[in-house]
């Protein structure tokens, strides 16, 4: 499975990231972001335009118990956001995962399953 993603962050959510916005102006762009891309909006774009990680932001991880491919990530070592969101997500479903302390520390993520 495989996922692209639009990370916001806020001010002092991602670590060596100079973000200034606040946690509310994050919350309301990347809703924003959702709405745009299930609008119809190019997702790829998007992330080039708003990501706070690398574009193009995609990671490929295999489910919980399951050995990783070449190329992948497990499941358990990422941010618990991309699997809560990304396995439940159909193929080109778009979904996000909420800033919380413990499966989305960095911020919002806005979630596309690609694989």
């Amino acid at each position: 499975m495989s996922v692209q993603h639009v990370l916001i962050g806020f001010r002092g959510s991602v670590p060596g990231k100079n973000i200034t916005r606040t946690q509310d102006e994050a919350k309301t762009l990347a809703y924003d972001i959702l709405n745009r891309a299930k609008g119809g909006a190019d997702f790829d774009q998007l992330v080039r335009q708003h990501t706070d990680d690398s574009p193009p932001g995609i990671y490929a991880m295999s489910n919980k118990g399951v050995q990783p491919a070449q190329g992948e990530y497990a499941r358990d070592g990422m941010v618990a956001a991309f699997g809560d969101v990304g396995f439940k997500l159909p193929l080109g479903g778009y979904g996000i995962a909420d800033h919380e302390a413990r499966t989305s520390p960095f911020g919002y993520h806005v979630i596309k399953r690609v694989k």
